[in-house]
């Protein structure tokens, strides 16, 4: 039988084959599609030959008779992580605190093989029972929950996933700190109940937090912000507020990175007023020598 002509048809692109003499077949060197196949029927490209003789007479065969003919072609563009929160070197008050990610894969793509993702905590792999995750556009949106409290301080999730077509995403990260102890707070300055002529009083004292320093300290007096308390070496801090006449209250605030806070309250009364003798009597007056007597004032 002499074959005239041979063509092959791929994703509506049609090609024309030619005899190698060397191996009596008939063959061209063509380009994939660039689109994966995975998302089609079967997962394969339909490739459809046709050969026509001298005669004219054609014959055909398509991937539902000749496997061969089933084309299947992967995507070579990895998915990405994307971490949510908590970023790399925030403070979490939270020891459950949950990690929230996203995991994407081109348009068009393969899609995120969820059952390939791997989330580790502190270097070991977590249950799958502690990650949920919902669809979003091209992949999906994941929380992993810790199902144990972690321990104050430094923690760090790994996260790994594939898409369908075996493309590995790069690895992604975030290192987190828990603090779930507010920082110490020590008023020195003034004491509670001071009653005072001066008009103003220093507010002083030290704060320290072991997990997530430095410490942020503000005041408020009388409802009024009075601003934010530079601290110094060794965690202590000192302001200089000027009082009401009468009752004063003084608020103090220790925040730490993580959100936690400490408060410890002062009331300082401001008295200006001048004692004022308006009457006295001694009685007896006079008095023998050696006898008792009683000296009454009245003040006002």
């Amino acid at each position: 039988m002499a074959i005239k002509t041979v063509k092959a048809t791929i994703n509506g692109q049609t090609y024309d084959l030619t005899l190698n003499s060397a191996s009596g077949k008939w063959e061209a060197t063509i380009t994939a599609p660039g689109k994966t196949s995975y998302n089609l029927a079967g997962g394969y490209y339909n490739v459809s030959v046709e050969a026509t003789n001298e005669a004219g007479t054609k014959g055909s065969a398509d991937a539902s008779t000749v496997d061969g003919l089933k084309l299947v072609v992967k995507e070579t563009v990895a998915p990405v992580i994307t971490i949510v929160s908590p970023t790399a070197g925030a403070y979490v008050a939270n020891s459950k605190q949950p990690v929230v990610f996203n995991i994407t894969d081109e348009t068009g793509g393969s899609g995120v093989d969820i059952s390939t993702l791997v989330v580790k905590q502190d270097g070991t792999a977590v249950a799958a029972a502690n990650i949920t995750h919902t669809a979003i556009s091209n992949g999906y949106s994941v929380t992993y929950t810790p199902s144990a409290a972690l321990s104050d301080g430094s923690h760090t999730v790994t996260i790994n996933c594939k898409d369908h077509d075996g493309n590995a995403a790069e690895e992604k990260s975030t290192t987190y700190t828990v603090d779930t102890v507010p920082p110490t707070l020590n008023v020195t300055s003034p004491a509670d109940d001071l009653i005072t002529a001066a008009s103003s009083v220093t507010v002083a004292g030290t704060t320290n937090d072991a997990t997530s320093s430095p410490v942020v300290i503000t005041i408020s007096l009388n409802g009024t912000d009075q601003g934010t308390v530079p601290v110094g070496t060794g965690g202590t801090f000192s302001k200089v507020v000027t009082l009401k006449e009468g009752s004063n209250t003084i608020i103090v605030k220790a925040k730490d990175a993580a959100g936690k806070e400490s408060s410890v309250t002062r009331t300082v009364t401001l008295d200006t007023s001048v004692p004022k003798i308006t009457a006295a009597t001694i009685t007896p007056n006079p008095v023998d020598t050696g006898k008792t007597m009683v000296i009454s004032v009245t003040i006002e």
